[in-house]
């Protein structure tokens, strides 16, 4: 299901925000993103995301912000020595070509990019812990806006199944109605047989028969989307991840509706049969976000 959570932190050195967002797949795939020197959150929060998370592609990223707070600075002393020895270069090129510089002021080596640096304190270690913290503030905000997202889902896939079942007790009532039609081709089949019966073996006979009594009869299609609508229901009130089990649903569901049109012989049951069709597909698009 589809989410997204923010949080943010503070301390009196630096600030930070998490974003986490999720989206379905067919299995659980994380990326999780983090500023340099906090690696070592990253099994914590892969085991924190696996034990909630049984499928979808979800996504966690740290931004960090340290905060400079006492103005303290400190001079790179490896940048300093690069531009002296530079300096001495300049110097004894001038002295070479008979030009004489200025000796440069202390002052003016200060004022050189990247002599002068703000002094940074290595606080990682003080700062995993509110992050961590704050990760899992995160983690169940994310958490509660996919309950959300699944109890409007839930209401949708339990009005499509609601749909389902009356419309295969609409195609019982309409193969009712329908046998008298259905006799009459059996009759006309039939006679058809046996005007061609001379010379075919019983048994031969038999079989053709069958095979015409199979090709009309909706009892098992019938009966298998009655079972399937109650597995179903079974599932949306089970509380357990059921995103995959609803997909096999979906197809098995479409393969009865599929046969059914092709057993119709009659308007009335065809458009039924072509109603379900559209019902499961819908269905099965809203199934791909469950997890």
């Amino acid at each position: 299901m589809t989410a997204f959570a923010t949080q943010q932190g503070n301390v009196e050195t630096a600030s930070w925000t998490w974003e986490l967002r999720s989206v379905n797949g067919r299995g659980l795939d994380v990326k999780v993103r983090l500023p340099d020197g906090f690696n070592a959150l990253e099994g914590p929060v892969r085991k924190a995301l696996g034990d909630v998370f049984n499928r979808g592609n979800v996504t966690v990223g740290l931004r960090l912000q340290r905060v400079q707070t006492d103005g303290a600075l400190g001079v790179d002393v490896a940048r300093m020595d690069a531009i002296l020895e530079a300096l001495d270069r300049v110097q004894d090129r001038a002295f070479e070509k008979g030009v004489t510089l200025a000796q440069p002021t202390a002052a003016d080596v200060l004022a050189q990019r990247g002599v002068l640096v703000a002094r940074q304190n290595d606080d990682t270690e003080e700062l995993i812990t509110p992050i961590t913290q704050d990760f899992k503030s995160a983690l169940d905000a994310l958490l509660q806006m996919r309950e959300t997202e699944g109890a409007q889902l839930n209401a949708i896939l339990t009005n499509q199944i609601n749909q389902i079942e009356t419309l295969t007790e609409q195609a019982v009532q309409a193969a009712t109605t329908r046998s008298s039609n259905v006799k009459s081709q059996m009759d006309a089949a039939l006679a058809r047989v046996m005007d061609n019966a001379n010379g075919v073996e019983p048994d031969r006979i038999a079989q053709e028969l069958a095979l015409i009594a199979v090709k009309s009869d909706i009892t098992e299609e019938i009966d298998r989307l009655r079972a399937h609508v109650i597995a179903t229901r079974e599932l949306l009130t089970s509380g357990e991840p059921i995103g995959r089990k609803l997909d096999f649903l979906t197809q098995e569901f479409n393969r009865e509706a599929n046969t059914l049109c092709s057993k119709a012989q009659a308007t009335e049951l065809t458009q039924i049969g072509l109603a379900l069709k559209a019902v499961i597909d819908q269905m099965r698009e809203q199934v791909q976000n469950v997890e």
